[in-house]
């Protein structure tokens, strides 16, 4: 049975690429097709230098499962994470929206 880590991120740390990709599991050239299709963005480029927030880590480990688990190519990696974070968003519009609504469950 795997056994899954647990780690602390720290959002106030800069992540460089080699750094996400070791985090994520996923080697450093899938993390650049990554950015290309636009799956996530550096939070700053200096020159060939890339810098990560530690929420790339979330999207990066998403991507990695879902890359193994389905056998897909970044391309096709990268839609479905776009798809995803859009339902986040919504589902996250709708708790509020039925938050102002009373008595709804």
């Amino acid at each position: 049975m795997p056994t899954e880590t647990a780690e602390a991120l720290d959002d106030g740390r800069a992540l460089t690429l080699a750094e996400l990709a070791e985090l994520s599991g996923l080697p450093e050239s899938v993390v650049r097709e990554l950015v290309d299709y636009g799956a996530f963005t550096p939070a700053e480029v200096q020159g060939a230098t890339w810098t990560f927030s530690s929420h790339c880590v979330v999207i990066a480990r998403r991507a990695h499962h879902l890359r193994d688990d389905f056998d897909l190519d970044s391309h096709a990696v990268a839609v479905l994470l776009g798809f995803v974070e859009r339902i986040e968003r919504l589902e996250a519009e709708l708790r509020n929206l039925r938050a102002q609504v009373p008595g709804f469950r």
